[in-house]
């Protein structure tokens, strides 16, 4: 696997502190958390309407490119909660060998 994600995290850091004025990143933190939440929400939505489309198009090209736009603000909002992509790998990575039904139920409420 690429380390292209850990790049971006430590890209993302970086710009935590940057100039709102001359980084999109800094400018997504200077509005705060809610703004980067309605991004996540946007860019999910708009991988949706791309991926139903790719279903009857057969054209992915679209998904590709929103999924990315998603995974991009995804690691903002994780940036701003002091989470980084490794968490997330650790927390599929302990998935393994067990059930999706027998995992959601392990859930706590």
């Amino acid at each position: 696997m690429s380390d292209v994600l850990e790049r971006l995290a430590q890209v993302l850091e970086a710009r935590k502190e940057a100039n709102p004025d001359t980084s999109y990143v800094a400018s997504l933190h200077a509005k705060g958390l809610n703004k980067i939440l309605e991004k996540v929400g946007e860019e999910c939505t708009e991988t949706l309407l791309a991926a139903k489309d790719a279903e009857h198009s057969g054209d992915t090209r679209a998904v590709v490119y929103e999924t990315a736009d998603l995974w991009f603000h995804s690691m903002v909002m994780l940036s701003r909660l002091e989470l980084g992509p490794q968490d997330i790998i650790d927390e599929l990575a302990s998935r393994f060998d067990l059930s999706g039904l027998e995992e959601k139920a392990s859930r706590q409420p």
